[in-house]
């Protein structure tokens, strides 16, 4: 079988690893780590960072979904976030002033639009793999929890700046809703958003709300729906995961669902800052079962995509032995050949299912 030609991760945190991790994602990954080596802040995946724009060529990854992420953290919120709702309104677009000026360079190219997803694809599968060194990196806006959308104005601007996808919580309590590791239904704003949502033809990402807040997202939002980065919770034993009842309404509603490569989502039992991969001998194969998983409860491949969150907040010392890169995804073709998945089921777990979604479902 031929090497993927293209591969699309539907999560990666560009943006919030540039800003607040201060990482300049030209450079490469050497480079990136050696610079950190002397940091000071504390964060233990200093020099262990995973996603560069190079590894992200290297592996042919031409489009992902970048996120813009600033929470909301009240006075004595056990959270860290922005003190109010403005200032994180005001560092997401910080973040898109981020992706502009990468696109300026000619790194990213922003995707709106069905024609424009449909040529960049091709661009990057016929390319060959010194064209596709200084090709662009084609990315759809995501905005990881609501609670910087500050009125309906707001979210039209986010929609006309090219927001494709929407989760209205992260984690704890927002102004939307409940995320992962706490528990209720949407606020009656939250409610309100889905509503706003709707009407602008954004997509519900339905990764971080917590079962309650899920069951009434997904009763009352009529549009499309996917989960970008979420695994199995019969496989990784947390709230933070879907549960098996919970997948198959996701794939009745014709959603996809992107596997996360964060350590804590895949196996039972890890203990954050504690656990370590070799604890569990935790290879990239491990993301099979919980693919293999989703296919059995859909009965087909056509659910399963890759949202790998890598970087999101962690480096290596929480991802797979085998995973140093990003560019370490291309090593899933042959583990789901040796499981007897087709080319044509390998091809859309790859890329495939997220762009056949986007094109049904982007104007």
């Amino acid at each position: 079988m031929q090497p993927p030609r293209l591969i699309f991760d539907a999560h990666l945190d560009i943006s919030m690893n540039a800003m607040d991790s201060n990482r300049d994602q030209r450079l490469t990954l050497e480079e990136i780590r050696r610079s950190e080596l002397l940091s000071t802040d504390g964060l233990v995946f200093r020099s262990r960072n995973t996603v560069c724009f190079p590894e992200l060529r290297r592996a042919r990854i031409g489009i992902i979904v970048a996120t813009q992420i600033a929470r909301y953290s009240p006075k004595f919120h056990k959270l860290p976030g922005w003190t109010s709702p403005e200032q994180a309104w005001a560092h997401t677009q910080g973040q898109l002033a981020y992706y502009r000026a990468m696109e300026d360079l000619g790194e990213l190219r922003q995707l709106r639009t069905k024609a424009e997803l449909e040529a960049h694809a091709k661009l990057w599968r016929d390319a060959d793999d010194s064209q596709t060194a200084t090709l662009p990196i084609g990315y759809l806006l995501s905005l990881e929890g609501a609670d910087s959308i500050l009125s309906w104005k707001h979210l039209e601007k986010a929609r006309g700046d090219g927001l494709v996808a929407l989760g209205p919580v992260h984690y704890g309590p927002g102004v939307y809703g409940h995320g992962t590791d706490d528990s209720g239904p949407l606020t009656a704003r939250g409610r309100d958003l889905l509503k706003e949502m709707e009407k602008l033809g954004l997509i519900l990402d339905a990764t971080h709300l917590c079962d309650e807040s899920f069951a009434d997202a997904l009763s009352r939002f009529s549009g499309p729906v996917w989960a970008s980065h979420h695994n199995c919770r019969a496989l990784a034993n947390w709230n933070r995961q879907l549960a098996d009842h919970q997948i198959k309404q996701l794939v009745e509603r014709g959603a996809v669902i992107g596997m996360a490569f964060d350590a804590i989502m895949m196996v039972h039992g890890w203990h954050h800052t504690k656990s370590t991969p070799a604890e569990f001998g935790l290879r990239i194969e491990k993301i099979c079962e919980h693919i293999d998983h989703i296919c059995q409860i859909a009965g087909n491949a056509a659910h399963v995509g890759i949202g790998t969150d890598l970087d999101g907040g962690f480096g290596t010392e929480q991802t797979p032995m085998d995973l140093n890169s990003i560019a370490d995804l291309t090593t899933l073709q042959p583990l789901l050949q040796k499981r007897g998945y087709s080319a044509a089921d390998i091809e859309g777990i790859l890329s495939g299912n997220f762009l056949r979604f986007l094109t049904k479902h982007l104007p």
